[in-house]
């Protein structure tokens, strides 16, 4: 599979889920994927995926496994957010 493909197939899943999820809710939504993150090792491609609704608070992790030909959609829930600071000077 190639990367063109692999991220074109990860966006269309994501969306049929997100948009799955939404008409249970009984609303209508427009749903634009992204890729924040891409790799690919070997015949295995892996992306973390967000959507454009702001008010979606999940991640989207796409796997494929090259050897099996199989699709994983794993999707998370952001918990939280902690700012850390960090002193460059040390």
């Amino acid at each position: 599979m190639t990367n063109e493909k692999f991220i074109k197939l990860a966006k269309e899943k994501v969306s049929e889920y997100y948009l799955t999820k939404k008409l249970n809710e009984s609303t209508f939504a427009v749903v634009c994927p992204f890729v924040a993150w891409y790799s690919k090792v070997l015949q295995n491609h892996k992306a973390l995926l967000g959507v454009s609704d702001p008010n979606d608070q999940h991640y989207y992790e796409v796997t494929y496994n090259g050897d099996k030909g199989e699709l994983y959609l794993d999707v998370y829930n952001k918990e939280e957010n902690v700012c850390i600071k960090v002193n460059e000077n040390e």
